[in-house]
């Protein structure tokens, strides 16, 4: 992910379990981008000085969403009519909804994924260290809040011994 949260960038697994559904939403998202460029539409807003450089890099289909909003928009300081990519709000909503949908009673918000995310990594092993990087956390400290779902002793950490009955059974 590009200049998130801190203005840093992150670098995420992509689950192989995932990646038939990714591939169905690039096709999804270049029909859209083929309908756009059909239809003469601007593109893509290009970061910081890349449209000088590479003036027509915006309306290509490399530079295209992923997640693309379902309605164009009017840019409110150039008024150029464009695409712009899925926003956070309409997210949070989509979110908020299925969480309702599925009767789940407790509060949950995208930013309850990132914990349980780092729970789950925890739990399997992973050591925290690995598990700070992966959240980009400049602090172990604020890595440990995820471990506080976590109601097993020793922080999770299983003897040795357990993994060789495994490995003899």
């Amino acid at each position: 992910m590009r200049e998130g949260k801190g203005g840093k960038d992150r670098v995420v697994m992509l689950p192989d379990s995932l990646v038939a559904d990714l591939r169905a939403q690039l096709a999804r998202s270049r029909l859209v981008w083929s309908a756009d460029a059909a239809a003469g539409q601007a593109g893509v807003e290009l970061p910081h000085a890349l449209e000088r450089e590479y003036p027509r890099a915006g309306s290509s289909w490399s530079w295209f969403w992923l997640f693309p909003q379902d309605r164009l928009s009017t840019d409110p300081r150039s008024g150029v009519i464009r695409r712009h990519h899925l926003y956070d709000d309409t997210f949070q909503r989509a979110f908020k909804r299925a969480v309702r949908q599925t009767g789940i009673a407790k509060p949950a918000t995208p930013h309850t994924l990132r914990h349980c995310f780092a729970t789950h990594l925890l739990q399997a092993g992973s050591d925290i260290r690995t598990v700070q990087e992966l959240l980009g956390h400049a602090d172990v400290a604020t890595t440990m809040i995820s471990t506080h779902v976590m109601r097993m002793g020793g922080m999770a950490v299983r003897s040795p011994l357990d993994r060789l009955a495994v490995a003899h059974a």
